[in-house]
């Protein structure tokens, strides 16, 4: 987890913002400590249609349990709001964790749009989760695959799967501008939760080394301040990663240890609220050592392969 100083958001929930000709942000009013300020629903589009990328919740969103409440519908009209006068020809999903995907749905219904975008997912955890639940309710009208593409309007958004964070995950990369639509996979504000059994590091690991090859202008995240340099702040992503891992090995050659106790040891000064999601990261890491035949785990003890 980052420990980098907050940044204050410029607007407040369910106004909207523009970022650069073919790209405005609505806030949702769900703020936590896993979604920052709330999360961002990203307008594309200036002309006749637009697409709606990460449409949010329809409750709170803020952490397991929460209950539908008004301020989910009250995002829903913000965003009709941002888009008067114009046409929603696509709703798109970068995963669907219960703060970015549970609005689709009602927006389908107010204006006819299809939701395209990631597959469906819906899991039951071993553990704590890290951020907002699967939403179980997600039924996309069509799956994009790798590459595949939207169009609207003065606007083409391509498909780029970044497995990781949730095997479901894409980013969309807005051809016209160089943009790059990046949900939770990177976020300036905070390293992205990889939370096991779905969560896998290896696979978030090469989908950021598959960011850091394009040559994106800028990445606009669903949590947090937009990126604008996109390639500098991934190398800094991957070698914290690879810090992690070689702080879990160190605390393992100490001995055989469980993993809350090596995240007290590193994460100094962390928030206690965010305790269970660093041992879903350490976890992720742990997984992805054990698979590579660095360690080993008997009875949630875990030590180093000799």
């Amino acid at each position: 987890m980052s420990e980098k100083k907050p940044w204050l958001d410029t607007i407040q929930a369910g106004d909207c913002e523009q970022h650069e000709p073919l790209v405005r942000r609505v806030l949702a009013p769900n703020p936590s400590p896993y979604t920052f300020t709330g999360t961002q629903t990203w307008i594309v589009g200036a002309g006749r249609d637009v697409a709606v990328i990460d449409p949010g919740p329809t409750g709170s969103g803020l952490s397991i349990g929460d209950p539908p409440d008004a301020q989910g519908a009250g995002h829903v009209e913000a965003i009709l709001r941002a888009v008067e006068g114009q046409k929603i020809t696509a709703i798109l999903c970068t995963h669907t964790h219960r703060d970015h995907s549970p609005a689709a749905a009602p927006l389908k219904e107010a204006t006819g749009a299809p939701i395209i975008g990631c597959a469906p997912l819906a899991l039951s955890d071993d553990g704590p989760r890290a951020d907002s639940a699967f939403d179980s309710d997600y039924a996309p009208d069509r799956v994009l695959a790798d590459g595949e593409q939207v169009a609207g309007d003065g606007w083409t958004l391509e498909a780029v799967a970044t497995p990781g964070h949730t095997s479901n995950h894409l980013c969309y990369a807005l051809q016209e501008s160089g943009a790059l639509f990046t949900g939770d996979h990177v976020m300036a504000w905070s390293t992205s939760v990889v939370s096991p059994p779905d969560g896998d590091m290896a696979a978030y690991m090469a989908s950021l080394s598959r960011l850091y090859e394009r040559a994106d202008r800028i990445y606009y995240p669903a949590h947090g301040p937009a990126v604008t340099k996109p390639r500098q702040l991934v190398r800094g992503m991957l070698g914290h990663r690879k810090q992690r891992e070689r702080q879990i090995l160190r605390e393992l050659e100490k001995g055989p240890r469980v993993i809350p106790d090596m995240v007290k040891q590193m994460y100094k000064g962390l928030d206690p609220r965010l305790t269970g999601a660093a041992g879903r990261s350490v976890l992720a890491h742990l997984i992805d050592l054990e698979q590579r035949g660095r360690v080993a785990c008997e009875d949630e003890v875990w030590r180093l392969v000799a």
